[in-house]
């Protein structure tokens, strides 16, 4: 299935290109998410009258993005957790509970925004955790998990 992509998607194009994607993903994924457009004559030549605008609202987005990396570039945030012997934390400490005590510092993220490729976290101690605020835009912040 042929697609005109709306916005930038990591590891498939930019804003504007045409992709061939499986039709499941494009019919179930990228068109329902208004990400895509199916590639049709009709809609190709809509496109191109609205890139512009797609453009323009493209830049403000990565602009917002790098104004919240800003924000987050000095921060360090501290989450205390029962732990036992060890340093070991009884639970984990996941996506949602760094996006709320990011969001309790004063900038807003979600828990889709925090990359943690290796899972949870399970112990005391300093982490530097990525937050990918837009697919061009990656900020660290330092994450100190202590024991209550």
């Amino acid at each position: 299935m042929e697609v005109i992509l709306l916005e930038r998607i990591g590891k498939l194009g930019d804003l504007g290109e045409r992709v061939d994607v499986k039709a499941g993903y494009g019919r179930n994924y990228l068109i329902p998410q208004g990400k895509a457009i199916p590639a049709t004559p009709e809609n190709v030549a809509r496109f191109e009258e609205q890139r512009a605008e797609l453009e323009r609202k493209a830049a403000e987005t990565l602009a917002a993005a790098e104004a919240r990396a800003a924000r987050l570039a000095d921060l360090s945030v501290t989450i205390t957790h029962q732990a036992g012997e060890g340093g070991k934390l009884f639970g984990s400490v996941s996506t949602s509970d760094i996006a709320d005590a990011v969001t309790r510092a004063g900038v807003e993220i979600s828990r889709k925004e925090v990359r943690l490729p290796e899972g949870p976290l399970r112990m005391t101690g300093e982490y530097e955790i990525d937050i990918q605020l837009h697919s061009l835009v990656t900020q660290p912040i330092k994450v100190i998990i202590e024991a209550e």
